[in-house]
């Protein structure tokens, strides 16, 4: 008899735990498990494209595109995980200073180009930051959005960015050094949520997988990858 397959649409940012969560729940139920990520736009457009998915654990702006919450059912959604928004440089190279909003203002305008991905969810967060500082045109020719998350360590290790701006965890590689999080002032984290898609096949596949992501171990593996574990 073949196997149940679950389908999961998710923040590329997550992927970290996820992928080793996936794994471990496939081991446990016997239930294949696969897994689309992307930036918040893709999401939304996957997610309105009309293809069969089961589950979605996803930034919650995903939730706030009208056509992408009509593909979930309806009801709370689970809050899993968060995130907030850093600085890093490549090791070994100076530390900015970026203890207070100004001084971040000032790290960001004196740094010659900026390794970040605009089309998602943290980027919208951090174009709202530009726009608050007055920077956003200032900004434009320093940013070099990239596709995704394992692109913006791997830009800053070519060369071809100064600073990481971005989610920790995505910035959490070797060869990067942390300068920070955020001033809490001007901090936006980005929250991932999960919902069961309204058309599910295996709903109750997806209702168990969403409890095995509170389990201690769980809470425990998403800590260690650099997020803040939601669930209690």
């Amino acid at each position: 008899m073949q196997a149940a397959e679950l389908k999961i649409i998710a923040g590329a940012g997550i992927g970290g735990p996820l992928r080793e969560l996936a794994a471990g729940y496939e081991k446990s139920s016997g239930t294949k498990v696969t897994i689309f990520f992307g930036t918040t736009p893709e999401l939304i457009k996957k997610i309105t494209s009309g293809e069969a998915f089961d589950l979605g654990i996803t930034p919650r702006e995903v939730f706030e595109d009208a056509g992408a919450l009509a593909r979930f059912a309806s009801g709370p959604r689970t809050e899993i995980a968060r995130v907030g928004l850093a600085v890093a440089v490549r090791s070994g190279a100076p530390k900015p200073d970026i203890s207070t909003p100004e001084a971040l203002k000032q790290t960001l305008l004196k740094a010659q180009s900026i390794a970040t991905i605009l089309e998602s969810a943290a980027g919208a967060q951090i174009l709202k930051l530009f726009e608050r500082f007055g920077i956003g045109d200032a900004m434009k020719g320093k940013v070099r959005s990239q596709p995704g998350p394992e692109h913006v360590g791997q830009a800053m290790l070519n060369g071809e960015a100064e600073l990481g701006v971005f989610l920790v965890n995505v910035l959490t590689v070797p060869g990067l050094d942390i300068v920070g999080l955020f001033p809490a002032e001007v901090q936006r984290e980005v929250v991932y949520s999960a919902a069961v898609a309204a058309g599910s096949k295996v709903p109750d596949a997806a209702k168990t997988f969403i409890m095995f992501m509170s389990t201690p171990e769980a809470r425990a593996l998403i800590k260690v990858k650099g997020l803040e574990p939601a669930l209690r």
